[in-house]
């Protein structure tokens, strides 16, 4: 190892695989007084055993733990499931969002992204506010076929991460660089129904378009991040499920489960999301909307609806499509964007790390193996 460790890098490593300092000390054999010296850089007697033995556990390169902070400076963090999920769940994907944005300055100096499109609806109702970002973005009142892609091409990054827990669907981060405002979405990679993975996104644009970020979120009130829950839902049906457009189709039969079964074809919505927006926009009465939701539960189908396994949607494109164009173009050979991305910009990962932070596919950015030419043989 060489240069000075930076004890701050050790712990957004720790952080971002999950891990307690003692979970740390456990696994790497290194003491958990050691490990809290480091972090907090109180001691200048580092022990470059221990420093390989934490480096090898958390499966980071050891000059990661040398470098300087990074660029991007991370901001709110708004998650769907606050309330409920564990706080180390949530600093491991605030870490893993703080990663990405560092590998996006870096592709920002060489390709041309799409500017960032958000209206301002400061003091809208989420119903107003989602009619304006429908004008903003041209939508009209017709469906949204792909939800990623559109939002993608509006300026925002998003991303999916792996679930170790059922208590968060996705999250929305502000991230600066320079004078920049950054919005990144995660959502589930285990979700690929086309109806969830759409309301979950446009949620977080609720967030992004309704509410502030220059608060730490987990210090607001409980009733207050409640309401801003709610207003986001709100801004999610208005925003995928139009009034002018929705209610004409859902106004033909509004309490049937099959009819809204073929609405969701069109409209990639779940059922038990267009038998709400039913009832916001008076198409039937509270114990309509009740008895729908009590039908599906009798049925088995409010966890599992139907079209879910058909209607899928497409994954994050921007940031993989963004390397492949740097590769394709023989911008960077894939050991030459590894180094780049280390030397230049501060952040030493694994190629594996940043194929899965990217989803590239795997040995996108390995090293390739050298072939040797000979006239040579072996032996029969």
């Amino acid at each position: 190892m060489q240069g000075n460790l930076n004890g701050e890098r050790l712990k957004k490593a720790r952080i971002y695989r999950g891990f307690s300092v003692s979970e740390l000390a456990e696994k790497s054999g290194c003491s958990r007084q050691s490990i809290y010296m480091y972090e907090r850089e109180k001691t200048k007697r580092v022990d470059l055993n221990a420093i390989e033995a934490l480096a090898r556990t958390l499966d980071f390169p050891e000059r990661f733990f040398c470098e300087s902070d990074m660029k991007a400076e991370i901001g709110s963090t708004y998650f769907r499931a606050l309330l409920t999920t564990s706080s180390r769940y949530r600093e491991a994907q605030t870490q893993k969002m703080e990663f990405l944005a560092d590998i996006f300055v870096f592709l920002q100096e060489y390709l041309e992204f799409p500017h960032r499109t958000i209206p301002d609806c400061f003091g809208q109702t989420p119903e107003e506010a989602a009619a304006t970002l429908r004008r903003e973005w041209h939508l009209g009142t017709r469906p949204i076929e792909n939800i990623v892609a559109l939002v993608e091409s509006n300026g925002i990054i998003v991303t999916k991460f792996p679930v170790e827990t059922n208590d968060i669907d996705a999250f929305s981060q502000l991230v600066r660089i320079g004078d920049e405002d950054i919005y990144l979405i995660g959502y589930s990679e285990n979700k690929t129904a086309a109806s969830r993975v759409h309301f979950d996104i446009a949620h977080e644009l609720g967030h992004i378009c309704l509410h502030g970020w220059s608060e730490d979120i987990e210090k607001i009130d409980r009733d207050e991040f409640k309401e801003r829950e709610k207003e986001a839902n709100e801004f999610a049906a208005a925003f995928l499920l139009p009034r002018e457009g929705f209610a004409k189709d859902a106004a033909v039969n509004p309490k049937s489960i099959p009819a809204y079964t073929e609405l969701k074809r069109k409209w990639k919505v779940s059922i038990q999301a267009m038998a709400r927006r039913s009832f916001s926009l008076g198409l039937i009465t509270m114990e309509e909307y009740q008895e729908i939701i009590r039908t599906m539960q009798r049925r088995g189908i409010r966890k599992q609806e139907p079209l879910d396994n058909i209607l899928v949607t497409a994954s994050p494109t921007l940031l993989k499509t963004a390397v492949m164009m740097l590769l394709t173009e023989n911008v960077f050979t894939p050991q030459e964007f590894m180094d780049e991305l280390s030397y230049n910009y501060n952040l030493s990962l694994y190629p594996k790390e940043v194929e899965s932070l990217l989803d590239l596919p795997n040995g996108t950015l390995e090293k390739p193996k050298t072939v040797y030419l000979s006239n040579l043989k072996l032996k029969e």
